[in-house]
C-alpha cells in the first residue's frame, strides 16, 4: 500500500476529509458520463476518485509531485485519469477540450490568482465549482456598495454567473486550517460582447483602472494609472456617471458602458 503523505505547509495543504462534502459538491456540479473535468489541486485524492467513476476523463494537475505518485498508484479507474505535475498558474488551458467542467479546492495562498487565470481562459469551460476561502467566494458574489466588492467581483459576474452554495466548515479538513471554506458555482456568461476580445481587454483596463486607488474618485484612480485626463472624463460625461463616484459603487453594466464609452473615445 502506498504510503499517505503528508501535508506540506509551505505548499498550503488542507486535505478534504468529509465524503459528505464530496456528495454535495458532485451533486452540484451536475456531471454527465461524457464530461470531461478538470481538477486543481487534487491532493490525496477525496475528489479524484469519485469523479474518476463518474465521467469519462479527469484531467489533474497536481504540484506536489509525492502526490502525483500516490494518486497514480492508487486510482481505481487509471485510464480515467490524466495526471499532470506542474503549476496551476502555467497550465495551458488553451489545451482543455471545449466545455471542460472545471472543479477544484483551490489553496488559499493562490485562489484568487488561480480565479483569474481561469476566467481568462472561460471560453473552453462550461462550469466551475470552486471550493476557496470563504472571504474569497464572498468578494466573487458581492454587491455594489459592499465592503467585499471589488475587481475580482466585477470581474467574476462580467463573465459568469456566481453562486455561493454552500459553507465548508475548517473541521472537514486536516489539517484545520484557521478559516472556514465555500463553494462557489459559476456558470453561462452574462454580458460579454460575444467574440469581442478587444472589449475584454479594455473593459479590465478600465475596471483595474478604476480600483487600482480605492479610496481615490474615478477620475482621479483613472488618471493615476496613465488614462488621458479627456478621454475619461468624456467617457464619464458620455455614461453619466459622476467622476467624484467611487469604483466600488459602479454596478458591472456601469462598468461595461463606461469601457465601450472609453473605447470609442480614445
Amino acid at each position: 500500500m502506498p504510503v499517505l503523505p503528508r501535508p506540506r505547509k509551505r505548499l498550503g495543504q488542507h486535505f478534504l476529509i468529509d465524503p459528505n462534502i464530496v456528495r454535495k459538491i458532485l451533486k452540484i456540479a451536475a456531471l454527465r458520463p461524457e464530461d470531461v473535468v478538470f481538477e486543481i489541486g487534487p491532493g490525496r485524492g477525496a475528489l479524484t476518485h469519485a469523479l474518476c467513476e463518474r465521467v469519462a476523463r479527469v484531467i489533474a494537475v497536481e504540484i506536489d509531485g509525492l502526490l502525483v505518485e500516490y494518486l497514480a498508484q492508487t486510482c481505481a479507474q487509471p485510464d480515467a485519469l490524466e495526471l499532470h505535475h506542474g503549476d496551476a498558474l502555467a497550465f495551458p488551458y488553451d489545451t482543455l477540450p471545449a466545455g471542460t467542467v472545471v472543479i477544484a479546492n483551490l489553496p488559499y495562498y493562490v485562489s484568487t490568482p488561480l480565479v483569474f487565470r481561469l476566467l481568462e481562459d472561460r471560453d473552453r469551460i462550461d462550469r466551475m465549482v470552486l471550493m476557496l476561502q470563504r472571504e474569497v467566494a464572498e468578494r466573487m458574489i458581492a454587491a455594489p456598495g459592499s465592503r467585499d466588492y471589488g475587481l475580482l467581483s466585477v470581474v467574476t459576474q462580467y463573465l459568469t454567473k456566481p453562486r455561493k452554495a454552500f459553507v465548508v466548515p475548517a473541521s472537514c479538513f486536516r489539517p484545520v486550517p484557521r478559516v472556514d471554506s465555500a463553494v462557489v458555482c459559476l456558470s453561462g456568461r452574462t454580458t460579454r460582447p460575444s467574440g469581442d476580445v478587444r472589449f475584454d481587454e479594455v473593459f479590465m483596463q478600465v475596471v483595474r483602472g478604476a480600483f487600482a486607488h480605492r479610496r481615490k474618485t474615478l477620475i482621479n484612480s483613472c488618471r493615476e494609472e496613465g488614462w488621458e485626463d479627456p478621454v475619461i472624463r468624456r467617457a464619464l460625461e458620455a455614461t453619466n456617471i459622476d467622476p467624484r463616484r467611487r469604483a466600488e459603487t459602479l454596478t458591472v453594466s456601469e462598468f461595461i458602458a463606461l469601457a465601450h464609452a472609453v473605447r470609442v473615445f480614445s
